[in-house]
């Protein structure tokens, strides 16, 4: 970009260093954002044209356009980290603007809309557009005479806005209704003021429009989000009336529909996040714009804050709405959600205790079983261990010593047994803590 198009000399360029120090990295960004978007002079009449497109394409379309352009004036196309350019058209200049979400074209010329191409303006059928178009202003700056107030007998007188600005050096006139072009038609009345403040006057005017049209784009997005949270409201307040029933309810069933219903309204809000966001970074230009004008009434005709309060304020309004309802509706999905909870752990619990409780049942039929087979084994260990006495006994009658066996194994019988039942609860004990908890 040329010292003539940026009005910029270069030995005002912002250095790596101060006084010899180094700079931060962003030094230079935060300082050089105050001059990014000059106020251009602008000389009485002319004619400005801005259309404004969303770059869902991003930057590379845009550069794009730009280089085109440019190699058919035969200039350097700009950098691609640039966020405006300006370039000569004609007997006028084509002035370039990114922004977030869209970028701007800003064309003046001579006042006319037919002759050559720098009267007719770069937006031919050459014209390749970088994105769908959001706004279109034309403005047209006359000196003001009787002939130039005559031109706002064109405008609809439904919604004319016609306000006296600058101290009563100028008048600003519109309806807010779109030409044959579909462009925003706008007459600028100038009586006297200087080209620098013709050019900031006009560049405010464009941002009322430009900015005014951005933010009702949250308008749409609210109306079709309205009967969604409707239903969630609804449907929350029949569940929440099962809850408080006396009947037996399905807390996980309203749970899952709770988890159901909270996802898709925290959905929503995301989607609209953004959108919401933006209708309101936008609608705060337009009222820092309107503040700026410092418009005095014309009897008879309405102003354009007064116009724009009646009929964009409203829609911001419910933008709001539709953000605070989702905002209250996401709290209380959250404690009905909460509350559910609660009763879902409370169930588990009882169910837990129930459970609990059938177990100890079955470790006591369990020990008593086990009771019962220590005492058979008792009997069978203790039959078998007589049995062998038996056989001591006979064995040593037959050898000559003086008893009989059968005596002997009668006499056994008694001792053995409680020896056995003795040795077994022992060995039973061992393996119990005091609790009456079997150790591994």
């Amino acid at each position: 970009m040329s010292e003539e198009h940026t009005g910029i000399r270069p030995d005002t360029v912002l250095s790596g260093s101060v006084m010899g120090l180094p700079a931060y990295d962003g030094r230079a960004a935060a300082l050089g954002e105050v001059h990014a978007r000059p106020h251009p002079p602008i000389e009485t009449p002319r004619r400005l044209v801005q259309l404004a497109f969303m770059t869902e394409g991003g930057s590379t379309v845009d550069h794009a356009v730009l280089a085109e352009l440019s190699r058919g004036l035969g200039v350097a196309p700009p950098d691609r980290q640039a966020r405006h350019h300006a370039m000569k058209w004609g007997r006028g200049t084509l002035r370039w603007e990114r922004h977030t979400e869209f970028s701007t074209y800003f064309w003046e010329g001579p006042p006319g809309g037919s002759g050559d191409q720098g009267e007719a303006g770069p937006f031919g059928h050459g014209f390749s557009a970088p994105g769908t178009v959001i706004s279109g202003v034309r403005i047209d700056i006359r000196t003001w005479d009787d002939g130039a107030e005559r031109l706002i007998e064109s405008f609809d007188p439904a919604s004319l806005c016609y306000s006296l600005v600058e101290g009563g050096k100028a008048a600003v006139a519109t309806d807010f209704r779109q030409d044959g072009d579909g462009l925003t038609r706008i007459l600028l009345l100038d009586g006297g003021l200087t080209s620098a403040r013709v050019g900031a006057l006009a560049q405010r005017l464009v941002d009322i429009e430009t900015y005014r049209t951005l933010a009702m784009l949250g308008l749409p997005l609210a109306q079709s989000l309205s009967p969604r949270i409707r239903r969630i409201e609804d449907r929350l307040a029949q569940l929440t009336g099962e809850m408080r029933s006396g009947e037996r309810r399905d807390s996980e069933g309203l749970l899952s529909e709770l988890t159901e219903l909270a996802a898709e309204l925290e959905a929503d809000a995301a989607a609209s996040l953004y959108r919401f966001g933006a209708s309101r970074a936008y609608h705060g230009i337009v009222e820092e714009r309107l503040a700026a004008l410092g418009e005095e009434a014309v009897p008879g005709y309405d102003t354009w804050s007064g116009f724009l309060q009646r009929r964009v304020a409203p829609a911001m309004r419910t933008c709001r709405s539709i953000e605070e309802r989702q905002a209250n509706l996401s709290r209380k999905l959250a404690r009905a959600a909460t509350l559910l909870r609660t009763w879902v752990d409370v169930e588990v619990e009882r169910q837990n205790r129930d459970l609990l409780g059938s177990m100890n049942r079955r470790a006591k039929l369990q020990l008593r079983l086990q009771q019962t087979v220590e005492g058979l084994s008792v009997a069978a260990v203790s039959y078998y261990v007589v049995g062998l006495a038996g056989y001591l006994a006979k064995g040593a009658a037959d050898i000559g010593l003086p008893f009989k066996p059968e005596q002997a194994t009668a006499l056994a019988v008694v001792p053995v047994v409680l020896a056995v039942w003795w040795l077994v609860r022992r060995i039973r004990r061992h393996h119990v803590d005091p609790g009456g908890a079997r150790q591994p």
